[in-house]
């Protein structure tokens, strides 16, 4: 009876048009209801775009929506204890990180049974990788909210008084370090050529290893070939990068956001999402983006179309599943996630979109600031989804660890570091699946 109810609804309205009230944010289904739907996201970048965009879905729809913004940590931390019984939002973000955990503990709200008499919503019009990360057991608990993509981001002005030629869409990650060594060298270390922040590995060593040839983890996501020689290959650049980067001490100090905005690098790897930080930045003129270097693993000294990788993740739009209000917290999800939702989210320079081929407009969102490289790597390279497993922070956490990926990244300038990281952290990859 409810799919048929909401399926009518919707086509009188163009989807938009559920009218009732909406949850009070508590997680028990009984609860009292209010006119307002609670969304809770963990980036404050996004707040106002998202905001408007809601604003949009209440014009049609009669239900205020208020978008509220928690701390990474804390976001996670509400959530258990809402799961637990506590209070939840309404409508909130999933991540590749505890998805699979969120969807098999029921406490999202299913949203399949929807999706079917939605004929908006069509798994084919959204990024493969987004999509199934959201699905357990033929079951879809969230929509595609975005996808993002990784690019270089580097300091005209450090260049220029370093003499240094800027980073170009030829570059191999060679050419990096050996920019990032006449930088550090030249200005006897006061101005570090590159900061890598060995703890964010979707925009940093990630890329390498898929550059290289090798997988953090393969498709079916049973297995990893992070210790191959073509892994070993990708993390021996990225120690190299170390060497002539800032120190991993000095970055979880300070942060590599941080040590660009303020001078001290003159070069980090960045995401999509991130975009806002350095666009608002004071001196953001003399920021620039390039599209992230690729593996001359043949040495021919072309791009080949294996050699340039870039990781890309996305986030879902899901709901509570308890929430007194399902039938608009699908509308409004919908909305987000339908057409014209994600083409202003991509014309608000809020993220690239979850659904194929809305973003174009994305790289024009930011007057001065020339993005285009996160567009250019699906063009001219290839992606590969954030890797997954059930327990995706069981293993990713054991890599930062003593006995896995730590020694090199405290002390990088042993040659013979990463080799024997890369047979531990294959070992610690497979012990965690089979865990699982």
């Amino acid at each position: 009876m409810r799919k048929k109810l909401f399926a009518g609804i919707m086509a009188a309205a163009m989807m938009l048009s559920l009218v009732g009230c909406g949850s009070s944010g508590s997680s028990s289904s009984d609860s009292a209801s209010s006119d307002t739907i609670k969304i809770n996201i963990w980036d404050n970048n996004q707040k106002d775009g998202i905001q408007k965009i809601c604003d949009k879905w209440t014009e049609t729809s009669g239900v205020k929506v208020s978008v509220e913004v928690v701390d990474w940590d804390n976001y996670w931390t509400l959530l258990e204890a809402g799961a637990s019984g506590g209070d939840m939002p309404d409508v909130f973000w999933m991540h590749s990180n505890t998805a699979q955990m969120y969807m098999e503990n029921d406490i999202l709200l299913d949203l399949t049974d929807y999706i079917e008499e939605d004929d908006s919503i069509q798994e084919d019009n959204y990024y493969e990788g987004v999509w199934n990360l959201y699905n357990s057991n033929g079951k879809q608990y969230a929509l595609p909210k975005d996808h993002d993509t990784i690019a270089l981001l580097y300091n005209k002005a450090i260049f220029d008084e370093y003499g240094v030629e800027y980073p170009t869409d030829d570059w191999t990650w060679k050419d990096m370090y050996e920019a990032a060594k006449k930088i550090t060298e030249a200005s006897n270390g006061d101005v570090y050529g590159v900061a890598m922040n060995t703890s964010n590995n979707q925009d940093g060593w990630y890329n390498l290893i898929y550059s290289y040839g090798g997988e953090v983890i393969t498709d079916d996501h049973k297995g990893t070939t992070i210790g191959s020689d073509e892994s070993k290959e990708g993390m021996e650049m990225m120690r190299q990068l170390l060497t002539v980067g800032a120190p991993q001490s000095v970055v979880a100090e300070t942060g590599t956001d941080s040590l660009f905005q303020s001078g001290k690098a003159a070069m980090i790897t960045q995401g999509s999402w991130m975009i806002n930080t350095f666009y608002t930045a004071e001196n953001y003129d003399d920021y620039a983006w390039a599209v992230l270097p690729y593996a001359d693993r043949n040495g021919n000294g072309t791009c080949d179309s294996d050699e340039r990788w870039s990781a890309y993740n996305g986030l879902g739009w899901a709901a509570n599943k308890n929430v007194s209000n399902p039938d608009e917290c699908y509308s409004l999800i919908a909305y987000l996630c339908g057409e014209e939702g994600q083409k202003m989210q991509a014309e608000l320079g809020v993220t690239m979109g979850g659904m194929k081929g809305v973003s174009d407009t994305f790289s024009s969102a930011f007057d001065g600031m020339d993005v285009s490289a996160f567009n250019k790597i699906e063009e001219e390279g290839n992606l590969f989804f954030r890797p997954y497993t059930r327990n995706t922070t069981v293993w990713e956490d054991a890599l930062q660890q003593q006995g896995a990926f730590l020694d090199a990244w405290q002390d990088p300038s042993d040659p013979n570091v990463m080799s024997k990281a890369c047979d531990n952290a294959q070992k610690i990859i497979e012990d965690a699946i089979a865990a699982e």
